[in-house]
């Protein structure tokens, strides 16, 4: 019934029309639009929340092999099968011969997390884009943002007149600033040692320390407090993200970002994507990946490749941004967390 209230109606309407912008945004810069496997054998973040698919009948005895272990030859597809976590590595695939795609639809991580950030289902968008580096892919992060707020504003006025008043107070003006700034950049170890400084006056559950990832009370400090506008976060240490992340010339950190914007936190996370086939196989190595399960991966660098990169966007966290909305299960008509697959 709350998608007849004034409030569910208007978070709607703007996600309708948010989803053409995101459209319009890539076509108009000349993107390719690439639909990826939902179903999938890869995990991109390496990180094993992943959503099991299977056509076992779980209420009878799972098939096995001599070591006991659950025999996958016999399932559906032949081997272990999830739903994807994320687009990004097939969308690397098109990226080698159309030059820019993007995708954007809907992925799953099997994540226990109870917060108001966090669901088991929401919808990503992913461009990769070839000849190109993490500056880059800063460019067009930040153009992204600021076109799906004009666009906000273009054709949803009278729905953010109704979130300023009553959903979150100057809601409108604090967007308005946000078009007409420069975002901010800032080295992953400046933050940390900024952090560091203000730790004990600002009372953080969580110590900043380098080596760590950023929390959330960290990154709303940044945007909030520190720079007061949305920030780059860039050149974070390679033991905290994926494999596929270019390694920089100090061996320490990755050609990563994270788009940090005040009250929500996390935005988009990017990277340039190591397009050298050694030191790719090397990290995976150092993650204990099977890299036989991802030789069509590295076979994209081994048989030529260009240097390229991408990001990806939480669009739930996009609709919560320019709403004013402080819940993601308030811009989703059947929210899926923990516990919850009603409806």
């Amino acid at each position: 019934m709350r998608t007849r209230t004034n409030t569910f109606g208007a978070v709607f309407r703007m996600r309708s029309e948010l989803s053409f912008a995101v459209h319009k945004f890539f076509n108009d810069r000349g993107f390719f639009y690439a639909q990826t496997p939902i179903l999938t054998t890869s995990d991109c973040e390496g990180a094993g929340e992943v959503f099991q698919v299977t056509t076992f009948d779980l209420d009878k005895e799972v098939p096995k092999t001599d070591s006991k272990a659950v025999d996958y030859a016999q399932d559906f597809f032949g081997q272990r099968c999830g739903l994807t976590v994320s687009g990004q590595l097939e969308a690397e695939v098109l990226a080698q011969s159309l030059g820019k795609v993007y995708t954007f639809g809907p992925t799953f991580r099997a994540e226990n997390s109870n917060t108001t950030r966090h669901a088991a289902e929401f919808w990503m968008i992913e461009p990769e884009i070839a000849f190109a580096d993490l500056q880059d892919d800063l460019q067009l992060a930040e153009e992204f943002v600021k076109a799906l707020i004009t666009h906000a504003f273009d054709k949803c006025g009278a729905d953010l007149d109704f979130f300023d008043a009553r959903i979150q107070k100057g809601l409108k003006a604090k967007l308005e600033a946000i078009v007409k700034a420069d975002f901010a950049v800032m080295e992953y170890t400046d933050a940390i040692n900024v952090l560091q400084k203000k730790a004990k006056k600002a009372k953080f559950k969580f110590v900043p320390e380098w080596g760590a990832d950023l929390q959330t009370e960290h990154e709303r400090f940044i945007t909030e407090k520190i720079n007061k506008r949305p920030t780059f976060i860039v050149n974070y240490p390679k033991s905290i993200k994926p494999f596929y992340m270019y390694c920089n010339d100090d061996d320490k950190t990755v050609a990563a970002f994270d788009l940090l914007v005040p009250r929500v936190g996390e935005l988009i996370g990017g990277s340039q994507r190591e397009h050298r086939v050694d030191i790719l196989e090397s990290r995976m190595k150092e993650q204990g990946m099977d890299l036989e399960g991802y030789k069509w991966y590295t076979d994209l660098r081994r048989f030529g490749t260009t240097p390229h990169a991408g990001f990806g966007l939480g669009f739930e966290r996009a609709i919560m941004y320019i709403t004013g909305m402080e819940n993601i299960r308030d811009v989703q008509l059947s929210p899926r967390t923990p516990g919850n697959a009603s409806f």
